[in-house]
């Protein structure tokens, strides 16, 4: 590394938000980025450990150190190689991941960790500022036709390795516009949807086809998509949603957070035809479930104004520090505060939803919860329990469901004939993502359950490797860890 002492010269500094009061008000991101000098410092902060443990850290095995010691030396351009040859997209991760990688740093295990998803922001940032970022066709291709269902980021990262390899690829998606949850389920204010269209636009200049409103399953069978073509790749994620099963959650108020959150980003598309509205605006705002799509809930009720917001998680409140159990570098589950809970949230946990109250024409008006505790055993599943005399009645208008999914869609699977796993998910073979249908490979949370984008990209990049075996014998496309050729 090209400073040996940087990491004692330097505190981690990460990207500032613009003032609440400001970034409430529209949907736009509210990052204000670090000076280049400022990047060069943090690129320091990397120790070269030895053994850098951030790359087990990241499912897609980013070369971490090599591009910060890049960016240390401002070699920009040279840390934009390095990033993509593991990583297809990383303006969704440096905006979006958690940083599993950052929680896995060695230097993390005293002192603050090198602010790794940060400097990965900046790096692909600089390149498309400074045009490093252009399509690359293949020069030969094979005559073998693809056919990758869903486009969220593991069938994008599916769909540009198997173009890369030379095969003709077509990705189905059944939204308008291509992007799955990175369109239609982040909010603006995390990722500007513009993001996503610049990548779109390299993608179809290297000839991969994109063809929307399309259902894969209604408007053409699965079936016929593998007549059509030689292979298939099923990147459709986990979209079963969790249900409350509690008295009135049928009430009109009670809604799905995905439901709330796909129709904002269409209003702010500018799109017109949204149904039946579903707002936030002047009303008492309860999101049950406290993971990242709570947050997005909250951030979004804000700018909708409304009157209050409040959270509500069914666990316990974690601790800021790693638990005993789960010492580095394993990821931690400590309490992790987002930019939208302190936008004007109120959090509560160790509770539960008992019941929803509604008036004579089925509005929600209210809902009542009681505490709850966990009861450890030795060698048994935390058992829950409520805490007598804790209920309580709480006025709300909006009850914004954000608890997770169960499973996936099983049309196209039954269409298939393939195997699904006890939890709905389609079943495949570990070692090459195929299903027990030949030909027909599945990747992201379609095959792994809900999971992290970072890992969708990795299973797309895992499942192209496959399929292109399967076709052609063997593979040069990359597994993970491996990189790729040096491509920007």
């Amino acid at each position: 590394m090209g400073k040996i002492t940087g990491f004692l010269e330097f505190d981690r500094k990460i990207e500032e938000y613009a003032p609440v009061e400001e970034r409430v008000k529209n949907y736009k991101e509210f990052t204000l980025p670090l000076k280049e000098n400022e990047l060069k410092d943090q690129g320091a902060r990397c120790m070269d450990c030895g053994i850098p443990f951030c790359h087990s850290g990241c499912p897609l095995g980013n070369l971490i150190p090599d591009f910060n010691d890049a960016v240390y030396r401002g070699k920009w351009e040279k840390a934009a190689k390095i990033l993509h040859s593991t990583n297809n997209f990383p303006e969704f991760t440096g905006r979006l991941c958690p940083a599993p990688c950052e929680e896995a740093c060695v230097l993390g295990i005293n002192e603050d960790p090198v602010s790794i998803e940060n400097i990965e922001k900046n790096i692909v940032e600089t390149a498309f500022t400074k045009g490093w970022i252009t399509a690359e066709p293949p020069t030969k291709r094979t005559g073998k036709s693809i056919a990758v269902i869903g486009s969220g980021p593991a069938g994008l990262a599916a769909a540009q390795q198997l173009n890369r390899a030379g095969h003709l690829v077509t990705v189905f998606e059944r939204d308008e516009k291509v992007g799955g949850l990175l369109r239609y389920g982040i909010p603006d204010f995390k990722m500007e949807k513009h993001v996503i269209d610049r990548r779109l636009e390299v993608l179809e200049a290297e000839g991969i086809v994109f063809k929307t409103g399309i259902n894969v399953g209604v408007d053409v069978t699965a079936d016929e998509l593998k007549n059509e073509f030689d292979a298939l790749v099923l990147s459709g994620g986990a979209t079963i949603r969790r249900g409350l099963p509690t008295k009135g959650s049928d009430l009109k108020g009670v809604v799905q957070a995905m439901d709330f959150l796909k129709q904002n980003n269409k209003r702010v598309d500018g799109v017109k035809d949204l149904g039946e509205e579903i707002k936030a605006t002047g009303k008492d705002v309860i999101v049950i479930g406290g993971g990242d799509t709570g947050s997005d809930c909250i951030g979004t009720s804000i700018r909708h104004g409304a009157l209050s917001v409040t959270n509500f998680e069914i666990m316990g409140k974690a601790t800021l520090e790693r638990p005993q159990d789960q010492p580095w570098p394993f990821w931690p589950m400590r309490l992790r505060t987002s930019s939208s809970h302190k936008e004007g949230a109120e959090r509560f946990f160790s509770i539960s939803t008992k019941e929803f109250i509604g008036d004579k024409d089925g509005n929600l008006t209210g809902l009542i919860t009681a505490e709850v505790e966990w009861i450890h055993k030795p060698g048994e599943r935390p058992n829950l329990k409520e805490v007598p005399g804790t209920e309580k009645q709480w006025k709300c208008e909006l009850a914004l469901l954000a608890l997770g999914f169960t499973g996936s869609e099983t049309t196209i699977a039954d269409q298939l004939g393939l195997e699904m796993d006890p939890r709905t998910n389609v079943k495949a073979s570990i070692d090459n993502y195929m299903t027990n249908v030949p030909g027909v490979f599945v990747a992201g949370d379609q095959r792994r359950g809900q999971s992290l984008i970072v890992w969708a990209i990795s299973e797309g990049r895992q499942a192209a490797h496959h399929v292109d075996a399967y076709l052609m014998g063997s593979s040069n496309l990359p597994l993970k860890g491996d990189g790729d050729l040096p491509r920007v």
